[in-house]
């Protein structure tokens, strides 16, 4: 059984006229923007970057018509905090969002109140996840929180709403509506259209229950990683798929959010394979094996409803007439562990975590099937939406435009290294302070905390195994990169991070249970 979203009478009346569906004829000149933005998705888990466990025909539709960016890098990898720097265009020390903990402060400049104030309507759909309610906004409908896979309930100004049905499908939904219904049409708009899923919880929608049940995913190298010959951080974090997944991370129980009819159908499809797991009675590596594959395709699954939607989304621009003059981007709030190094969740600045998927589609402009391997960040998004709209960038804005870069017209001086900074500890996961300094084939990264570093040579090295630390042979490189770690710390004005620490003690979900004062 397949079920779809059965919308709320408060939005009832708004789909009633939706097929009446007519080419929009008023686009204005300047583009719109339509900012694709999910939870959690490893750019690993994208046919467009080559993954070899998933397809993703709607978004790879995207990288054929525009250009895909192989080195873009989150500044702190981890939700709000990435969140935050993409609406400031400003490091975390300076937007005031170290972790998820903060509540954003939307007082402060934002590249959305920069567009409006240059004519440009507006509007965030979906996920939000920054506690303070959206500012600079002429429309939005947020999650509340991190919000359910299920039966989502939506802060609206002035009101809550909830819808029954699946959320990937539900933001969707509101999304073509308010495209369709409720923008003024004679502005540009930039949407910013913010998935859920792939988040933690991994709930498919029921079109998706049975997909991959019958196939092997591939293991990755380092499942069984035993953290050796790297500082002790990376053996002291509680994010293993061999210990730190609850029950109902594994599907062992229904979530909450189901209504008695999806629980139904939900017990018909997990039923028979939780018995078959509880009958196989496995230990050790074989157990953790079984847990990756249930993992993985839990997550993989939540991503085919995402790349479903994005299809209903870039039909509708091609059905409405807004297709030539829109620019859509695909982005995360950074990258994800599937079962590198044993591990799920973010937060490292090993390059599972630190590279997040970037795919621009602008008719006209970009060429199709372009591919850009210049160093880029999350940093850089609110610079480059206010350059394609027109607008001057403010000087303080520490990101840069890569609207040079999508001309075919990369600044010979554009960045040669990439400043990373994490601070929620402790924390969930237990992953300790860090910060470092990335280059094309290096990576410094210093545990400041534990006064414990790690150099890794990222071409002999790819999956960063090794630390070379102290290693006479990297000598040189390593007094280069702790030069240029410096001169970042500068450029950025960083600040020591002075707050109280660990200890840190993870439970059998990743949650601390012991934290410092």
């Amino acid at each position: 059984m397949a079920f779809r979203p059965a919308v709320s009478l408060v939005l009832a009346s708004v789909f009633l006229g939706a097929c009446d569906t007519a080419l929009d004829t008023s686009a204005p000149s300047r583009p719109n923007i339509v900012f694709i933005f999910t939870d959690d998705h490893t750019a690993r888990a994208l046919s467009a970057y080559g993954s070899e466990i998933n397809e993703t025909p709607n978004l790879d539709r995207l990288a054929d018509e525009g250009m895909r960016f192989d080195r873009c890098l989150v500044t702190n990898s981890i939700c709000a905090p990435s969140r935050a720097v993409i609406l400031t265009g400003k490091h975390s020390h300076l937007n005031g969002q170290l972790t998820n903990l903060e509540t954003f402060d939307g007082q402060q400049q934002t590249f959305q109140k920069l567009l409006q104030q240059a004519g440009y309507e507006t509007g965030i759909i979906g996920k939000w996840h920054l506690k303070s309610q959206p500012t600079g906004f002429d429309h939005w409908q947020v999650l509340i929180g991190q919000g359910p896979y299920y039966n989502p309930r939506f802060l609206v100004p002035g009101d809550t709403i909830k819808i029954t049905g699946y959320t990937t499908d539900i933001i969707t939904d509101l999304a073509l509506d308010y495209l369709e219904n409720s923008r003024d049409k004679s502005k540009p708009f930039m949407l910013m259209y913010q998935h859920k899923a792939p988040h933690r919880g991994w709930h498919p929608g029921p079109d998706h229950w049975e997909m991959y049940a019958d196939e092997e995913i591939a293991e990755p190298a380092t499942l069984f990683d035993d953290y050796s010959n790297r500082a002790s951080p990376a053996a002291g974090q509680g994010m293993t798929i061999a210990n730190h997944l609850d029950v109902g991370d594994l599907k062992l129980q229904a979530p909450y959010s189901m209504n008695d009819e999806q629980k139904e159908v939900w017990y018909t499809v997990y039923g028979p394979r939780n018995e078959a797991f509880q009958a196989a009675d496995l230990k050790g590596d074989d157990l953790t094996r079984w847990k990756y594959q249930r993992y993985v395709k839990e997550y993989l699954r939540t991503v085919a409803g995402v790349d479903d939607n994005v299809g209903r989304l870039l039909d509708y621009l091609d059905e409405s007439g807004l297709a030539d003059n829109t620019v859509v981007i695909y982005s995360s709030d950074q990258g994800w562990y599937l079962g590198e190094h044993g591990w799920y969740d973010k937060r490292w600045m090993y390059e599972e975590s630190l590279i997040t998927p970037l795919i621009v589609r602008w008719p006209g402009v970009v060429s199709a099937g372009s591919v850009s391997s210049a160093m880029v960040s999350n940093l850089d998004f609110a610079a480059t939406f206010l350059d394609i709209a027109g607008v001057d960038v403010p000087a303080d804005i520490q990101g840069q435009s890569l609207k040079p870069i999508l001309e075919d017209d990369t600044p010979n001086n554009w960045r040669t290294s990439h400043y990373y900074q994490y601070y929620e500890y402790p924390g969930w996961h237990c992953v300790e302070r860090h910060y470092g300094v990335r280059t094309d084939h290096h990576k410094l990264i210093y545990f400041y905390d534990r006064d414990e570093w790690e150099l890794f040579d990222l071409e002999a090295d790819p999956y960063e195994l090794n630390s070379v630390w102290g290693d006479d042979t990297y000598a040189k490189i390593q007094a280069d990169l702790e030069t240029e770690l410096e001169r970042l710390r500068s450029e950025y004005a960083v600040p020591e991070d002075t707050r109280p620490t660990g200890p840190c003690i993870p439970d059998g979900r990743g949650a601390p249970t012991r934290a410092g004062d």
